[in-house]
């Protein structure tokens, strides 16, 4: 199974199926958010929905042609931390089996292209875990896993034109901006054009963001 801590606070693993309940409820409580930029919300009313979808992920994952990510969070609670003098233990933080973890969002490979050796990088993030620099990490962490463990050439992401928190990831970690594709989405009653970004191999070799 893939799992791959990012630091202490946070890890990503293969989304399953127990993850259902919990990702169905951060889509609820982010629903009006997430609408504005995400196609899907309108067909994602049950949890059944959310099965069915994450059914349909292994499936693309066990064929090698896709792979989604659960986003775990660890909530470090900083005075708790500062009134013992203690640490907690590296093995309990982000680890999937750790009662204190939360799921923040979701990351994927959309599309994994074995013959080009491409992927594009597909993500959302539940309202109440943005501004932590969340994302950033998450996406910086599976490009890199792109490049190091799959050996692919390039990675990419497309984002709506307007959606300047899904754009702001790839400009943050070095992506390039290749162009526009026209009306590149249906988004409920009107197309939005995409935007595509892009990262080689090589470049990210030379600028991928380095822990301080």
């Amino acid at each position: 199974m893939f799992l791959h801590k990012i630091d202490d606070e946070l890890a990503l693993k293969l989304v399953e199926p127990q993850d259902a309940e919990a990702i169905f409820d951060l889509t609820e409580q982010s629903r009006h958010s997430l609408r504005e930029w995400l196609p899907w919300l309108d067909v994602t009313r049950t949890v059944t929905d959310t099965q069915a979808f994450i059914q349909a992920a292994r499936k693309g994952y066990g064929e090698n042609r896709s792979m989604t990510a659960v986003i775990l969070f660890h909530r470090i609670r900083k005075e708790r931390v500062k009134a013992t003098k203690v640490q907690p233990a590296p093995e309990n933080l982000a680890s999937p089996s750790s009662l204190n973890n939360e799921t923040a969002g979701l990351i994927s490979f959309n599309e994994i292209n074995w013959a080009n050796k491409t992927a594009q990088i597909g993500y959302w993030l539940g309202s109440q875990y943005q501004g932590r620099g969340i994302m950033t990490r998450a996406a910086s962490a599976l490009t890199d896993y792109a490049f190091r463990e799959l050996g692919l050439h390039k990675v990419e992401i497309r984002a709506a034109v307007g959606n300047s928190k899904s754009r702001a990831i790839p400009e943050r970690l070095g992506f390039k901006q290749e162009g526009c594709i026209r009306s590149g989405e249906w988004l409920y009653d009107h197309y939005v054009d995409h935007v595509v970004y892009g990262v080689l191999d090589s470049e990210w070799a030379v600028n991928a963001p380095r822990e301080k």
